[in-house]
């Protein structure tokens, strides 16, 4: 059966300095890891057409589908605040867009498919390690409701991948509203290219804004959705590790899942990542960094905004300071939501607040303490319980002050499982060795966050042999 994809591309149709046109790099024996067929049939994909060889060949980069027009796209970006005048994908290739079932675009994006202009001498390459890491974090987002990109396939290439060591290398199948990063409009804004960051801002507002108007507009928009977004991070435990603003997608989701973590021990500035050696995108400062992040978006927009440079500063300044009130109110909702609180008290910011100060002190466990306020568990997950025995009070008297606790609603914000990075170490290891079972079945347990998994075991924080200091990008 062969592959029919119903592309409609339109960022292709944007000028040539927005992207590199080619073709993937050919592998040698591509091998199929998983197919997501829920988002195959959502993209209007046939998963049995993908599993097919000629839709591992598309999948691996060896055969481009009718109406495909692959392209690596051109950004610029900081990473860890210092200034990279040309980034790009230097290992992913745009495959072209496709119009959902529910009526979005969304690409599909070859990643770990070869050389490109943007490569950086590197080799464009993946290793299955971080196809694995992204396919499970990236699908337990979208489970747990939070905006992501997502993975719709994973397969091997049949040639090795050195890095240091060598490993077998593996393609992933990226999906995403769109690919386009605060970085993208550095790239042109620091070559003066107005025309191009005039375009790429209406590209953005019809594609995903269309209420915006304008580039004013645009901005507040955009932060809008950046603060929810880092408030459902928040929520969660989830430390991105790079929020770098090529890794800062204007359509608001998760997008780069390099050394990515979900935190087992609550720990306020957590850092997991290996590069982050200072702290910057500790847990506790992502919503700092992400006001930053739209800074440098708010600054390419300056001559869309008003032709008086000084209008539009004052402007843009008053757009990006309204952030913080933004993230303050998603993130009150989002605790709130957590401990069963359906109602509004003044009280209830620093009622959350002390909670996180009594979880850093009695070591709680982040993910089973909150889920465990629902059936009176949530102590048993602390370490020293003397903390929690401070806090349980105030919250039983807000709980009565209420009425009670909203279960249904603590249901579906505090996940039972979650990718913790012991278990995604394990899958790595053993999918480098050629076995993806303990992936299947940690991916099982990840998509069904809210449901206790047929393995207790992928509930439990790690043993502390088996606890993970570090993480790592893999590139």
């Amino acid at each position: 059966m062969t592959l029919q994809i119903p592309f409609d591309n339109s960022y292709a149709r944007l000028p040539e300095r927005f992207y590199h046109r080619q073709s993937a790099n050919p592998v040698r024996a591509p091998g199929l890891i998983a197919i997501n067929p829920t988002l195959a049939r959502d993209l209007g994909l046939d998963p049995d057409s993908l599993k097919a060889p000629d839709g591992l060949d598309v999948l691996a980069g060896n055969a481009v589908p009718e109406g495909a027009d692959p392209l690596a796209q051109a950004y610029a970006g900081h990473q860890f605040g210092g200034w990279s005048p040309q980034l790009g994908d230097g290992r992913a290739l745009l495959l072209g867009e496709v119009v959902d079932r529910h009526g979005l675009r969304r690409d599909i994006q070859l990643k770990g498919s070869g050389r490109t202009p943007f490569s950086r001498m590197g080799d464009g390459r993946a290793w299955v390690g971080p196809v694995i890491r992204e396919y499970l974090v990236s699908e337990a987002m979208h489970a747990m409701g939070i905006p992501t990109t997502r993975a719709l396939a994973a397969v091997t290439t049949g040639e090795p991948v050195i890095r240091e060591a060598v490993f077998p290398g593996a393609v992933l199948t990226r999906v995403a509203s769109s690919h386009i990063r605060v970085g993208t409009f550095q790239f042109f804004a620091a070559r003066g290219d107005e025309e191009a960051v005039r375009l790429l801002a209406d590209h953005v507002i019809a594609r995903h804004y269309p209420d915006a108007g304008d580039a004013l507009g645009l901005l507040r928009a955009v932060i809008e959705r950046q603060a929810r977004l880092i408030a459902a991070w928040m929520s969660v435990g989830f430390i991105h590790g790079v929020m770098n603003t090529d890794n800062a997608q204007l359509a608001g989701e998760t997008i780069d899942y390099g050394p990515c973590a979900f935190m087992d021990t609550y720990e306020g500035n957590k850092v997991f990542s290996s590069i982050d050696q200072f702290g910057r995108y500790a847990y506790s400062n992502q919503p700092n960094i992400a006001v930053w992040n739209m800074a440098q978006f708010a600054t390419c927009l300056l001559p869309l905004i008003d032709e008086d440079a000084d209008t539009a500063v004052a402007k843009a300044t008053d757009a990006v300071h309204g952030f913080p009130a933004l993230y303050s109110a998603a993130w009150l909702d989002r605790f709130r939501a957590k401990l069963g609180l359906t109602s509004d008290d003044p009280e209830d910011e620093a009622l959350v607040d002390d909670l996180l100060d009594a979880m850093e002190q009695g070591r709680a466990d982040f993910t089973n303490a909150f889920a465990g306020l629902a059936d009176g568990t949530a102590q048993d997950w602390f370490t020293d319980r003397a903390a929690w025995n401070a806090w349980a009070p105030r919250y039983a008297a807000r709980l009565e002050r209420q009425g009670g606790a909203d279960n249904a609603t603590m249901a579906q914000a505090n996940p039972l499982v979650i990718p913790r990075n012991h278990l995604v170490e394990a899958a790595i290891k053993a999918a480098a060795d050629g076995d993806y079972a303990p992936f299947r079945t940690l991916l099982a347990a990840v998509t069904r966050p809210f449901e206790m998994p047929e393995d207790p075991a992928l509930r439990l924080p790690p043993e502390p042999d088996e606890v993970v200091h570090r993480t790592f990008c893999g590139t």
